[in-house]
């Protein structure tokens, strides 16, 4: 997969993809993330990416100039999509859909945003991560860029690790244990002593329901509350305690 960033701050998102997991699936050629300067369109002697807005107000805002010849000279992968408060909200399904694309590119704004022409007649599409402002969307493409890089085959050495992990099916992913047994008191729970993998398995889903029930009740609302089958799991271990009602109890 080939994923271009497009920013003013090349060196930061340069690091970050160059470490662990992702520097690793970049080296084996599974990954290709390409960085662009957005500054080396510039046409003035200080590289000016940025002006201040018609109109008057505080801040500046990127000019459309360096950033259609930025993205023009490459011809990267589409969808381009600018990171901004105002864009779709990134999640698991939507690092799914990326993941499933030859490619695609994401444009970093800063100080307070970007010329609207850009977002009218370059982009494909806008991503948000969150509902909080950030100083500019690097931050923002690195995430995206971990979440969807993580669902591309062989970047990840168990596969298994991200078809269980967090919102892999809607559900928060369930609790870990490791060594020792017994720490200050505090011991692993018998079950995932037991040998007995099916078992663990039921567990585990118990486990990741009622944390999800507890933590995230909206993500329980999304996938239609908890079925008639998971409440019997719940139950077999404990769990079910203050479940929300059916559809056809009062």
């Amino acid at each position: 997969m080939r994923i271009d960033v497009f920013t003013i701050f090349p060196q930061m998102v340069e690091h970050f993809v160059d470490q662990s997991l992702l520097g690793r699936a970049r080296r084996e050629g599974r990954l290709d993330v390409r960085v662009h300067d957005l500054r080396s369109c510039a046409t003035d002697p200080h590289r000016s990416v940025d002006d201040a807005p018609f109109g008057g107000g505080a801040g500046m805002v990127l000019m459309p100039e360096p950033v259609f010849a930025a993205v023009e000279a490459v011809d990267p992968p589409r969808p381009l999509l600018y990171l901004s408060p105002a864009g779709r909200r990134f999640d698991q399904a939507v690092a799914r859909e990326l993941a499933a694309l030859e490619g695609f590119s994401l444009l970093c704004g800063r100080y307070e945003g970007v010329d609207e022409r850009i977002r009218e007649h370059l982009c494909d599409g806008e991503l948000s991560i969150g509902d909080f402002v950030l100083s500019g969307g690097e931050v923002a493409a690195m995430v995206v860029v971990e979440a969807v890089a993580r669902l591309v085959p062989g970047v990840m050495g168990n596969v298994a690790s991200a078809e269980d992990e967090s919102f892999s099916d809607g559900l928060l992913e369930y609790p870990h244990y490791t060594r020792p047994a017994n720490f200050r008191g505090w011991t692993v729970p018998e079950v995932l002593r037991s040998g007995d993998h099916g078992r663990i398995a039921r567990w585990r889903r118990a486990q990741a329901l009622r944390r999800t029930l507890d933590r995230r009740p909206d993500l329980i609302e999304a996938r239609g509350g908890i079925s008639a089958e998971e409440r019997k799991l719940l139950a077999e271990f404990g769990l079910d305690g203050d479940l929300p009602p059916t559809g056809d109890e009062p």
